[in-house]
């Protein structure tokens, strides 16, 4: 089941890739990526909290998502479904959101740009998932495009340690 868009893709150079091998095979990697009992239990950056507000994994569906700090400070994100290939790709475009699932401004930054286009592919070899997840800017001024080139690193670092939580969460859930 797959929707077809179009965006302006003028992120060449500023994309972010990551790869990483799950220890686990991959319907079950797929399927913690798309239930939200388990998304709750480690999507989202360390430290935080995530309450799944609504997930609806089908081109055209949303993924809604408050995340709450120690502290208590809160913020949301969501990711709107562009295709959706079981067990093999998810595609979507992520943005930072209000409450009512409503795109928003980064909370860090005013040029953070609106909306991220992720791709995540899902390949088993050895009854080990390697999953490979790259995006960038999409309908993104200049200022925008370089904003998020100069967050890479940080970028990298964020989703080590949520790709870590990932990793911790599988690990218990097949012990």
């Amino acid at each position: 089941m797959t929707q077809q868009n179009t965006f302006e893709m003028n992120h060449e150079g500023t994309e972010l890739v990551i790869t990483r091998i799950v220890n686990a095979p991959r319907e079950l990697v797929y399927k913690v990526w798309t239930e939200p009992e388990h998304l709750a239990a480690w999507w989202g950056p360390t430290g935080m909290e995530l309450t799944v507000v609504s997930l609806d994994v089908r081109p055209g569906g949303l993924f809604h998502y408050g995340m709450k700090s120690p502290e208590g400070f809160e913020m949301f994100g969501r990711f709107a479904y562009q295709e959706v290939v079981a067990p093999e790709k998810l595609s979507y475009v992520t943005s930072f959101a209000d409450p009512e699932g409503n795109v928003i401004r980064a909370p860090f930054s005013p040029i953070f740009p609106l909306e991220i286009l992720n791709n995540l592919t899902f390949t088993e070899e050895d009854g080990k998932t390697i999953i490979v997840m790259s995006g960038g800017p999409i309908n993104a001024t200049e200022e925008e495009i370089q904003f998020f080139a100069s967050m890479k690193g940080s970028m990298e670092e964020g989703f080590g340690g949520t790709f870590k939580q990932l990793d911790d969460y599988i690990a218990k859930i097949t012990a």
